[in-house]
């Protein structure tokens, strides 16, 4: 972990920086970038985000959105290249290797300028030059928080930075419901109240913006395509390309789908397996003590945390949902002893 000091440092003057965060960023990768950009505009410096993808719509209300670089390989990959090349500091949020943000990431591996690692996930790789990272921390928002506040700028975070940071928050403990909800979250969360933030209305632009079509989705994914194993007390569904094509889906539609595999009652371990064309996207959840960051790693080139994790597949989805059901059997005593969770782990 590097000190506080040494990023003070860094920043003492105006530099030209940059900002990403993982592939299909979440309302925790978004908000912690944005909310960083927005203080480090108020500093003086010149700071452009980029995305290696694009990222649900019902995030687009966040300060600072419309500045956005959303990564284009076929579209804007020169002009990616030269922020990233000319940048004089890379902040990486929300992701512990550089494979979580494709291509972009051997670019920034290249990049000349200094990198500073903001994250929660476990097992960060070593690429950076300055680390925060912190996986006991509930979400990357909640270290931006800390570092901000660390470097003496409290005062900066005005209402739209604050927004961002509660967003990531307030998503990646399940709206304070998860374990991962400390002590620190409720008096961080405290200061961001005094810093005007509207905590109704960040959860209905979240939560209560969905399309019709989102919905009937959903419908149908938990009608047909919810698999329930109770000698494994594993619950787990699979959804082909057809089918997302069929329901018009979106970035962002699936996000949550584990979860309400997970709220069955009894079940330990969820999978959600997602067609992507050039690959199968995988989201694992757990409770208790079954470990589904170790399960992706051994299995299915993935990781994240103890109890929520994600992984990817390059065979077709039968086969890779085929390979999940032949895994089970070794892990069956571990997951019909597993101490069952009042509620779901971390996002």
């Amino acid at each position: 972990m590097s000190t506080i000091s040494e990023l003070k440092e860094l920043l003492a003057q105006p530099r030209q920086i940059f900002i990403t965060t993982h592939h299909k960023p979440d309302a925790d990768a978004l908000g912690s970038s944005l909310g960083l950009a927005g203080y480090l505009r108020k500093k003086g410096h010149s700071v452009t985000v980029v995305t290696p993808s694009d990222y649900p719509s019902f995030l687009a209300w966040m300060p600072g959105n419309d500045d956005v670089v959303v990564y284009e390989p076929r579209r804007n990959d020169a002009q990616v290249r030269e922020i990233i090349g000319t940048a004089e500091v890379l902040f990486c949020l929300d992701f512990s290797c550089l494979g979580r943000i494709s291509e972009l990431g051997e670019y920034v591996r290249q990049a000349p300028g200094t990198k500073v690692l903001i994250d929660h996930h476990q097992e960060p790789e070593a690429f950076a030059d300055l680390d925060y990272s912190n996986s006991k921390a509930a979400a990357t928002a909640e270290l931006v928080f800390e570092v901000i506040r660390d470097l003496g700028d409290q005062d900066l975070i005005d209402t739209g930075i604050g927004e961002c940071l509660y967003a990531g928050i307030m998503t990646d403990t399940g709206s304070f419901r998860h374990p991962s909800t400390s002590r620190n979250v409720h008096l961080i969360i405290a200061e961001l109240l005094n810093a005007g933030i509207n905590l109704s209305d960040v959860h209905r632009r979240i939560y209560d913006s969905h399309s019709e079509e989102r919905l009937r989705f959903l419908g149908f994914v938990l009608k047909d395509k919810l698999v329930v194993l109770r000698e494994y007390n594993t619950a787990y569904i699979a959804i082909t390309a057809d089918e997302l094509r069929q329901y018009h889906s979106k970035t962002g539609d699936t996000e949550g789908l584990v979860n309400f595999a997970l709220s069955i009652e009894g079940i330990v371990f969820a999978a959600v397996f997602i067609d992507r064309g050039q690959a199968i996207k995988i989201s694992f959840r757990s409770v208790g003590d079954f470990s589904v960051s170790e399960f992706s790693r051994r299995h299915f080139d993935g990781g994240g945390h103890h109890n929520a994790a994600g992984g990817i597949s390059h065979t077709p989805l039968n086969n890779t949902v085929e390979r999940f059901l032949g895994l089970l059997p070794q892990y069956q005593t571990d997951l019909v002893t597993a101490p069952l969770a009042v509620v779901p782990p971390t996002a």
